[in-house]
């Protein structure tokens, strides 16, 4: 299995947006999610509601999760991007019970979108607007950890919101490239 890539360049970044919004509130929901909590898409595409907001319906609180594969705790605080997003797909939702997945499958009873359906999503919308890495669902978690690292965040906070075991995992997954370099070198004048 070939390794995903970061989606690097914000334009394109903005172009997925743009393009998941205007075909599917729910597809587009699930980008901005992925991009902004930096969960992997087995716990993404677990959410439900209930995990995202207060039992008025209209507040946002902390998410609190167990993740599947470390099994550690994690406590993730929604920023404005997500929560906007949240709130214009429970706007365009017929009805919405504090217990339905966010991600909702259209097939079955309160099932959320498989693994492949958010592949397939993502593959779509990146062939569309002309990102030519290789993209898969872990895209999405690689894109925040790359712009997190390239605003300026200190690696080891990557690391730890990232759970990573080590800086190493860290870097690999950054996937910095040459020009990331350069960009250090002309940057840095001492």
């Amino acid at each position: 299995m070939k390794a995903v890539d970061p989606i690097r360049d914000i334009k394109k970044v903005n172009a997925m947006k743009t393009y998941l919004r205007g075909k599917d509130i729910r597809d587009y929901t699930m980008f901005i999610l992925g991009i902004n909590i930096a969960l992997r898409i087995s716990d993404l595409l677990q959410l439900k509601w209930s995990d995202v907001l207060k039992d008025d319906m209209k507040n946002f609180k902390d998410i609190h999760i167990v993740e599947k594969k470390t099994k550690k705790e994690r406590k993730i605080k929604l920023n404005k991007s997500s929560q906007k997003a949240l709130k214009e797909l429970l706007y365009n939702l017929e009805t919405c019970p504090i217990d339905d997945y966010i991600f909702k499958s259209r097939e079955g009873n309160n099932k959320p979108i498989t693994r492949q359906q958010a592949l397939n999503i993502l593959k779509s919308a990146a062939k569309a607007v002309g990102v030519e890495d290789n993209i898969g669902t872990h895209t999405l978690r690689k894109t925040w950890g790359y712009h997190a690292w390239k605003n300026g965040f200190n690696p080891a906070l990557i690391m730890e919101t990232l759970n990573h075991s080590n800086l190493s995992v860290t870097k690999r997954y950054l996937g910095i490239r040459q020009d990331d370099i350069n960009d250090l070198y002309d940057s840095l004048n001492i």
